[in-house]
């Protein structure tokens, strides 16, 4: 008897064996280089103001930030960077600092304080996710003039992050998927100053909530104190 493979089993194998290459291809190509650091940078100052930010001359937001505004990651190698902001309308720079990035890292750079005192505060960002099902969140205290501040859950007597002062984050924790609503109350009393509604938090997704704004803005070019969830990306 004549000893033959049949089409669709050899049809089969070499479908296998493509597949086979072509995931062992990728995973090669995936390798992280151990050289490459990663920033983004988000606009926090309590003005009406909008920005442009530029990384060693380079501008790299797609339009002027406002106030909550983010860019993406961006890559570059470890070393040293000037960070220039200036405003929608101008080249000239209102703030320029250096940046130190480490390799394999990422960091989160907020522009801070009000026109004429900006700064820049800059954070460490481990987007690690050991559990899928959860969703992250962070809470920072970018509000010049707010005292020390607790995050809860809304009508919580527990809160989930305490005693963060101005220009101080906490590292990420886990929360439970869903969507719910946000306070931050003054660690001193418990008096909330600032709440945000209904907000969706996505299981392995990593959200920063930063408090903003001023307790007592002197005009109306200051924002007023507020919480927001802003997505990392």
């Amino acid at each position: 008897m004549k000893n033959s493979t049949p089409s669709h089993f050899r049809a089969l194998s070499l479908f296998v064996l493509f597949t086979f290459t072509a995931l062992t291809s990728c995973k090669k190509a995936e390798t992280v280089d151990p050289n490459i650091s990663y920033i983004r940078v988000i606009n926090t100052s309590p003005s009406l103001a909008t920005y442009n930010a530029y990384f060693n001359g380079t501008m790299v937001n797609s339009a002027a930030l406002p106030f909550g505004g983010s860019t993406s990651y961006t890559s570059y190698t470890a070393g040293s960077y000037s960070l220039k902001f200036t405003t929608a309308s101008s080249t000239e720079s209102v703030l320029t600092k250096t940046v130190a990035l480490s390799a394999k890292n990422y960091y989160s750079a907020y522009l801070i304080n009000k026109p004429g005192a900006l700064d820049i505060f800059t954070a460490g960002d481990d987007l690690s996710t050991p559990s899928t099902d959860k969703a992250y969140i962070r809470f920072i205290n970018l509000s010049p003039d707010a005292p020390a501040l607790d995050l809860a859950k809304t009508s919580a007597t527990t809160a989930l992050i305490s005693n963060k002062a101005y220009k101080s984050a906490s590292g990420f924790i886990t929360v439970d998927a869903g969507t719910y609503s946000l306070d931050a109350k003054e660690t001193s009393s418990g008096t909330v100053k600032a709440t945000i509604g209904s907000t969706s938090f996505t299981a392995g997704y990593h959200y920063d909530i930063i408090c903003g704004g001023l307790v007592t803005p002197a005009n109306d070019t200051e924002r007023p104190l507020s919480l927001q969830a802003v997505l990392i990306k």
